[in-house]
This record gives structure tokens, C-alpha cells and sequence, in this order.
């Protein structure tokens, strides 16, 4: 099947749509949120509340508890947890997120290992499945976006000055650890619905690469803002169509769509460098 044949697929089948609608809006969220951590050096927290969010997601399987209403708050509790680690504690940035997703992991698989095993729903998590998505993913999907997108319109200035220089923002005024924990907030929360089609191994690249290949290219922060979105909701779409091409799994093809734009964007930005010298 090619490309092109695959386009009607995407809005034949409610769960292909379902997807569809899940993985755009969580897309658009996890660049937009990515921007500001990237540059604010703390990108790599998205990949350990993945691990936070898989460990709670396998206990809450394991003990047939509600997946969602065990995983938010431990994953909540722990984005708090990292920020202020990184912020006030001893241990500071990379090993904080090391130290707490390990931890977290490895609870995880312990717990399962001796119940019930890895099992099918556990794979899911770890690997990502477009058919583990509900109705309800898409209504939290939707309010997600929604909080996001009113978040960059509304507080654009503040949220540009805490990104940049956070000391300057103190002395404008503005309340740098609110704006803090609500990006570890809203993070937490892309990030355990995000694991449910991407998998906790990819979701953090949902948030890096749109960033990192935006600022290839652009150098103003709104510039670089808007060109991550594209490039996400571009990106989550061609590996959409390229996982019911190959009948490859979603979460890997969007996470190899988003890494050949990387790379694209990487030799332009080269070639550009290479022409003005």
C-alpha cells in the first residue's frame, strides 16, 4: 500500500481518527512546551517522567488499579519532585532526572515482573499503541491543548522572559517558580498521554526534536515557537502514513519522520553557513 492510499485510511477507521486527533493535538502541545525547555536546558525531563510514567502506569496495571488516576499525580508529584531538586537540592539537573527515572523504572518492571508479567497492556506502554487510545484520551487530549495554547497566547512576554533570563523576569516582577512548575505541570500531563501512543521510550522526543530542528533555521523565539509546531503536527502525520505503509509501529515511524527532519534541517543549516562565509 502507498502513501497516498493510506491518506483515506486515516478517516475510515475511528480508532485510525481517534489517533489522528490525539496525536496532533499532543504534538502541538509537546512543541510548544519543548521550546521553553530546550532552552531553558531542561529537555531532558521528558524522558524521565516517561519513566516515572511507565513505572506507575505497570504498578497500576499490575494491581488492576486505573491507569490514568494512579499515573497523573505520581507523575505530577515527580515533575515537582525534579524542579525543585534541580533548583534548590544537592543534586542538580541531569542526575536528579537520572536518579528519579531509574528509580522509577525500575519499580516498575520489579512490581510486574513478579504479578502478573509483561503483558500485552504493558508493552503498550512501554512501546506505544494507536489502539490502547480511548475517548477519553481524546477529550484530555483536547482540554491539554486548549490549557496550552491559551498558556503561549496570553502569558507570551513572561513566559519568553522566564525561557531567557529568569533573574530578569524576577526583577520585572514575575513569579519565576509558578511559571516553572506550571511547565513541569503541563509537561507531566503530555507526557502521560503521550505514552499511550508513542510509548514512555519515545514520548521525550515528541518534546526535543521539533525544538532542536526549529532552531536550525530560526533564531527569534516566536519564529522558533511556530516553526516546532509545524514541523510536530508535519512530522506526527508522516509517520502516521508511514506506519500503515510499512505496517511499522506509529510510535517509532513519527519518532524516524521527526529525526530525517532533523537531519534535513541540520545540512541547510550547513550549506547556509557554508554559502555567507
Amino acid at each position: 500500500m502507498g502513501i497516498l492510499e493510506a491518506i483515506p485510511q486515516l478517516f475510515s477507521y475511528t480508532f485510525l481518527l481517534r489517533a489522528l486527533v490525539v496525536g496532533l493535538l499532543l504534538s502541538l502541545c509537546s512543541s510548544l512546551l519543548g521550546v521553553s525547555l530546550v532552552l531553558k536546558r531542561f529537555s531532558m525531563i521528558g524522558d524521565g517522567l516517561s519513566h516515572v510514567g511507565f513505572g506507575s502506569l505497570a504498578v497500576a496495571t499490575a494491581f488492576n488499579w486505573a491507569p490514568l488516576a494512579v499515573s497523573l499525580p505520581v507523575v505530577v508529584i515527580a515533575a515537582f519532585l525534579l524542579l525543585r531538586l534541580s533548583e534548590r537540592g544537592r543534586i542538580k539537573g541531569d542526575a536528579a532526572i537520572a536518579l528519579v527515572s531509574a528509580s522509577a523504572l525500575a519499580i516498575g518492571v520489579f512490581i510486574v515482573s513478579i504479578t502478573t508479567g509483561m503483558n500485552t497492556d504493558i508493552d503498550s506502554y512501554l512501546f506505544g499503541s494507536i489502539l490502547a487510545l480511548k475517548q477519553e484520551d481524546v477529550a484530555l487530549s483536547v482540554a491539554l491543548a486548549i490549557v496550552v495554547l491559551l498558556v503561549y497566547i496570553l502569558l507570551y512576554q513572561r513566559i519568553f522572559a522566564v525561557t531567557f533570563d529568569e533573574s530578569y523576569a524576577r526583577a520585572t516582577g514575575i513569579r519565576v517558580d509558578r511559571y516553572n512548575t506550571m511547565f513541569a505541570l503541563l509537561t507531566a500531563l503530555t507526557i502521560v498521554l503521550g505514552m499511550r501512543m508513542v510509548g514512555a521510550l519515545l514520548i521525550s522526543s515528541l518534546i526535543i526534536f521539533p525544538a532542536l530542528s526549529s532552531m536550525w533555521l530560526c533564531r527569534r523565539f516566536s519564529a522558533v515557537t511556530l516553526c516546532a509546531a509545524i514541523i510536530a503536527v508535519a512530522c506526527f502525520v508522516m509517520g502516521m502514513l508511514l506506519s500503515l505503509t510499512l505496517r511499522a509501529p506509529t510510535g517509532a515511524s513519527i519518532v524516524l519522520a521527526n529525526l530525517a527532519v532533523f537531519v534535513v534541517f541540520f545540512v541547510v543549516h550547513k550549506v547556509r553557513q557554508h554559502s555567507r562565509s
